[in-house]
């Protein structure tokens, strides 16, 4: 009974985990992204913390705290005050309508569970489901960097992607903490130059819609 009340709550947090992506993908507004990509890696947390304890690893926990730390309050912290900084809080720019982004979106989870569940037919019932929701997790990130023209919105698609890969990891039986913390720290410092590079963006074409910039470089053509 034990086991079965761990698996659930393994899939409740695996699957509330795509939930939050497609509210990233339904979310319009700058800081409403942020406050959601911070719901986003706390649950990421939760899961890898919950992972740590049914599968009796001890260090996954650092893992799901580093994620805690950085991730949910470090990181959505720091584009805040960039956001702020640079002026940006206004509506995002979505390449089509938001009807459409979720449909493609509902269709990726289906490919997801379609493609994985054959794959994984001789692994456990927790590893099968949850590398679904995983996959499906890294491909929701990649449609809302695909589907975002703001610069801020493809980063933190970008970091959903990797708290997809996260998910994988810790359901495929643990990751190595120096593989977790070394991702932490490439993220930190990945922030950093993604907030120099934002400045940049922001003196020298006054915007931070990738799509004027496309604009400008055929201008130069």
């Amino acid at each position: 009974m034990m086991d079965r009340l761990a698996l659930d709550v393994a899939h409740l947090f695996a699957g509330g985990l795509v939930l939050v992506s497609f509210m990233l993908l339904y979310q319009d507004r700058m800081f409403g992204l942020l406050n959601i990509f911070a719901l986003h890696a706390l649950v990421v947390s939760l899961s890898v913390a919950w992972q740590a304890h049914i599968q009796a690893a001890p260090h996954l926990y650092i893992t799901a705290a580093i994620a805690l730390v950085v991730k949910a309050i470090i990181i959505p912290v720091a584009l805040h005050r960039i956001i702020v900084r640079l002026g940006i809080h206004r509506t995002i720019d979505t390449v089509g309508s938001i009807g459409q982004t979720m449909l493609a979106g509902i269709g990726l989870v289906a490919l997801s569970i379609m493609v994985m569940l054959p794959i994984t037919a001789e692994a456990g019932t927790l590893t099968r489901e949850d590398l679904a929701f995983s996959l499906s997790v890294i491909l929701l990130g990649l449609l809302m960097m695909i589907s975002r023209r703001n610069a801020v919105s493809q980063i933190i698609g970008f970091m959903s992607i990797e708290n997809g890969l996260i998910l994988a990891a810790t359901a495929a039986k643990g990751m190595p903490l120096v593989v977790e913390i070394s991702v932490a720290f490439s993220i930190i410092i990945a922030l950093i130059v993604v907030g120099i590079f934002l400045f940049r963006i922001r003196e020298r074409f006054d915007t931070m819609d990738v799509h004027a910039l496309e604009r400008f470089r055929g201008g130069q053509a």
